[in-house]
């Protein structure tokens, strides 16, 4: 048998891939050497969004005085936390490939190895397509002085069944506050060291500056423009020297190391003579098509975002290229949600964006404080940005705070079809809700604030 489609890899981009390919009415095969899902279900989003469920709610539980409630005697168990994430994944899993045998997708658990252009050695067998579908994801950065024994990334984290007294996090970014975010909400000193100028090194300063406050709040330690020159293995953990202004000493009981993930692109694939960036990364063109006509590529191995909703919009739209559907793929617009305390969403354009493109604008900032539905639920931190051009239209919008992450969606929204601050200030916004920041920020970058 001839597939109209092989996908190699089962996570976000590759089993979306597979499942639309066969509602175009195409044969479909897909090979998964690991677990169905990907990094996204089971060392990746998932996980990490169901640990931090827990952290929140001790964190409400823990604040309860505020809202007139008495609690007493709280307190956690790492080993449910853990088997309860574990069900959770284990339930994703299932459901992907349900949707899989439902969508007449044949699958291999099984690693594959490309021979040419239209075949591949899975296992014991050959499988032969008419097009192939890279999505192999990507695997965590590792680097020296880090080469210890017991040194976690986001892929071990999640064996953790003890809260340590201490952990080290090296790199500030996603991963990295996400995950001191959670371990700080229990009886864990945590410590971030990183080696750029501040934490989201890629995101502005003013979302940088307010999780700082609120990460020191919790008690978290941040060394930025931070150097690790040496971690050793110590009797109970490791020693860990770095320099920032000043060389540091600590110890330290676990290291989650979180710089980065790197494209899992193996030999086959160079063989087989896919062009790749300086990086490493599978080239591919707004039709996420390779340098070989027949050949497609999607998700992490790209390099492009690393997000798992882009990864699975990339799939989508190779098949529909595939099957003859021309279609392009649009980056104008991806969010990017953190889930600390508070959530960050952003989508668009950021300040740093527009700066280094040279593009004048305008900017509307309401911060969390001043909205009422954020008064209700005793939060402060935070705010929402809107930028927009000289015309009005808009070009990013930024959202900190509660909730942040559900209502970026009109966001992206804006910032996709062209809307102008006149055309999303013009929308009644319930109230009172998260959702009406936008609309009060969009009324000050219309230098008419009514709040403000």
């Amino acid at each position: 048998m001839i597939y109209d489609l092989f996908v190699v890899g089962g996570g976000p981009a590759g089993y979306v891939a597979a499942i639309r390919a066969s509602q175009l009415n195409m044969k479909v095969a897909i090979a998964e050497e690991k677990f169905w899902g990907g990094t996204c279900t089971n060392v990746g989003c998932i996980p990490t969004k169901a640990w931090l469920a827990s952290s929140e709610l001790f964190d409400k539980i823990k604040g309860a005085k505020k809202f007139g409630i008495s609690v007493e005697n709280v307190s956690i168990d790492m080993k449910k936390i853990k088997a309860r994430t574990n069900r959770i994944v284990m339930r994703n899993r299932k459901g992907i490939e349900f949707l899989l045998k439902k969508n007449h997708v044949e699958f291999f658990n099984a690693h594959a190895v490309i021979k040419n252009l239209h075949s591949a050695r899975v296992g014991d067998k050959t499988v032969e397509f008419k097009n192939l579908l890279l999505s192999q994801g990507s695997h965590p950065i590792k680097f020296s002085p880090f080469n210890v024994e017991g040194i976690l990334t986001s892929d071990e984290i999640f064996s953790l069944d003890e809260m340590p007294k201490n952990l080290l996090v090296v790199g500030g970014g996603v991963i990295g506050v996400e995950m001191a975010t959670f371990f700080s909400t229990f009886d864990c000193k945590v410590t971030i060291v990183e080696i750029m100028d501040h934490i989201l090194p890629t995101m502005d300063t003013d979302v940088a500056e307010t999780l700082t406050n609120t990460l020191k709040r919790r008690g978290i330690d941040i060394y930025t423009k931070a150097k690790t020159l040496s971690v050793d293995r110590a009797d109970e953990g490791y020693k860990v020297i770095f320099e920032t202004d000043e060389r540091i000493e600590k110890n330290f009981d676990k290291i989650l190391l979180s710089v980065g993930r790197k494209s899992n692109v193996f030999d086959d694939l160079k063989s087989l003579g896919v062009a790749l960036d300086n990086k490493g990364n599978v080239i591919t063109n707004e039709h996420m098509r390779t340098n070989l006509e027949s050949i497609y590529a999607a998700g992490d191995i790209n390099g492009k975002y690393m997000l798992a909703h882009v990864a699975s919009r990339e799939g989508i739209v190779a098949v529909m290229n595939m099957s003859g559907k021309e279609t392009k793929i649009d980056y104008s617009a991806v969010p990017s949600v953190i889930f600390t305390t508070p959530e960050i969403a952003t989508t668009g354009k950021s300040e740093n964006d527009l700066k280094h493109e040279g593009v004048e604008y305008t900017k509307g900032v309401f911060p969390m404080s001043a909205l009422g539905r954020a008064r209700t639920l005793e939060f402060n931190d935070g705010f929402a940005k809107v930028l927009s051009d000289k015309t009005g239209k808009i070009l990013g919008i930024t959202i900190v705070g509660p909730m942040a992450t559900e209502v970026l969606m009109e966001g992206v929204i804006a910032v996709q079809e062209g809307y102008t601050l006149e055309q999303l200030v013009k929308h009644i916004h319930p109230h009172p809700t998260i959702s009406e920041i936008l609309m009060q920020a969009t009324e000050d970058a219309l230098g008419m604030p009514i709040d403000k």
